[in-house]
């Protein structure tokens, strides 16, 4: 019999607890799709901190899946984990600022492939799609509440698990992206912060896409042999 080989590293919660003390936070790993570690770890909040005033629905992930291929039950997580963990964070924070009538600003993440076809991965953009309906339905249902809603919709940025798996994706990048590189995770946290804050006070229900302009180019790339624009392949 065979053991399954342990993740090397730290452990989420350590990363989490290492995390919070660096920055004087409170650090709750839960699964965020299932609702009852979700309402635990927003007691927990309350309890400790207060109720919140920003939330960020950061989580999710994907895997290749070709759609004559996919079951239903693979489907199933990818919106589980992707589009329901979304309502389930976004209705019971948003519960608790109604309560205590504090208004507040939440940010969800998508995807570019929300707004774009992205074969192989059809439940993935589904439910990216999905996260930027819901980000404009809640936006207006929240609003008399003083709520703020909106999105944020990446492409490739070059987060450390990314860099990993793929050490060139930065060259790989250059002619897909207008800009001419992957985007950074700081890049991605400073467009948070301004929906976050009251430089965005009179935003709500909008998409940000931080893409390098990939959303705006609908299709054209760099040639890579004399950098001008060419629509479809770039090799």
């Amino acid at each position: 019999m065979r053991r399954r080989a342990r993740p090397s590293g730290p452990s989420p919660e350590d990363r989490a607890a290492s995390a919070a003390r660096e920055i004087g936070a409170l650090e709750c790993v839960l699964d965020v799709r299932d609702a009852e570690q979700v309402d635990a770890a927003l007691a927990r909040t309350i309890e400790e901190l207060g109720t919140p005033s920003i939330l960020v629905n950061n989580a999710g992930g994907t895997f290749h899946s070709d759609l004559l291929d996919t079951s239903a039950n693979g489907w199933d997580a990818l919106i589980r984990s992707n589009l329901t963990q979304v309502l389930l964070c976004t209705q019971r924070v948003a519960r608790a600022m109604v309560a205590a009538g504090t208004g507040g600003s939440i940010i969800n993440v998508s995807s570019i492939e929300g707004t774009r076809a992205a074969p192989g991965y059809a439940a993935y953009a589904a439910a990216k799609a999905g996260v930027l309906n819901y980000t404009k339905t809640s936006a207006l249902e929240l609003a008399p509440h003083g709520i703020r809603v909106n999105a944020l919709a990446p492409d490739f940025t070059l987060t450390e698990a990314l860099a990993r798996l793929s050490p060139s994706g930065g060259q790989s990048a250059s002619n897909m992206v207008p800009l001419g590189r992957p985007g950074h995770v700081d890049e991605m946290a400073g467009a948070a912060v301004f929906l976050a804050s009251d430089l965005s006070s009179y935003v709500t229900g909008q998409t940000l896409h931080v893409d390098g302009g990939t959303a705006a180019a609908g299709g054209w790339y760099h040639h890579p042999d004399d950098g001008h624009y060419v629509l479809g392949t770039s090799s």
